[in-house]
């Protein structure tokens, strides 16, 4: 990972931060105040992955506890499929978006998506199914043991999680939503120096890494 990045004339440094494996219901503020707090500088913001905002949470669903059914089976046959990322290209995993979202929704998703893609608009479906399924995490092979065998979900109030974040160590706090195709800001506390479309580009490589990297905190600083 190249630590720095350009946007708009600015040059920004994005300091990943190694952890121990968070497990479930670990406490966030305690990996921060472990791993983070004694690098945080003036000036600086942190990143934080959704999954381990989730995982501390325990806001998780098992596989065993997903049985995909028709409508999860016919969806993934259209998905759009990466070579270097899951995606929504595994039943079970859309069936947790199913379950998420109601089948009627998904259904009206599955008709209008398909309605824009005859006429050259993307994104209708995720935009249609709402209730944040596109934020779910994932039954990822490459992932690190157990979280290969989980679905993760949506964090639960995530501009309160980094409010608190704020308050508790001065530093504030986006939540990103990043895997190797996109980046998604989910939430910033008032205190961030930089708006949500800065933010996204400065780590839209994924600085944080998709496999083992145990790097789900990134410091980012101003050079």
């Amino acid at each position: 990972m190249n630590p720095f990045k350009e946007v708009d004339g600015i040059t920004y440094e994005r300091q990943a931060v190694k952890t121990s494996l968070l497990h479930f219901n670990d406490d966030l503020l305690e990996a921060i105040r472990d791993s983070v707090a004694p690098q945080i500088q003036k000036g600086d913001w942190l990143a934080i992955s959704e999954k381990v905002v989730s995982v501390c949470q325990n806001n998780a669903r098992h596989i065993s506890t997903v049985k995909a059914g028709f409508l999860a089976k016919l969806i993934v046959k259209f998905v759009k499929k990466y070579p270097d990322d899951i995606g929504f290209s595994l039943a079970e995993k859309m069936q947790v978006a199913v379950d998420m979202a109601g089948t009627p929704r998904i259904v009206a998703a599955i008709l209008l998506g398909t309605l824009g893609k005859l006429i050259g608009i993307r994104g209708i479906f995720w935009r249609v199914a709402g209730n944040r399924v596109s934020e779910i995490d994932g039954f990822n092979p490459d992932a690190m043991y157990p979280y290969t065998e989980y679905a993760i979900l949506p964090p639960k109030d995530p501009e309160v999680v980094c409010s608190k974040i704020e308050e508790t160590f001065g530093v504030p706090a986006v939540i990103i939503d990043g895997n190797n195709i996109n980046i998604k800001i989910i939430a910033m506390s008032k205190g961030t120096p930089v708006d949500k479309k800065t933010a996204r580009l400065v780590l839209l490589d994924n600085p944080m890494g998709q496999d083992d990297e145990m790097t789900p905190f990134i410091l980012v600083r101003r050079k």
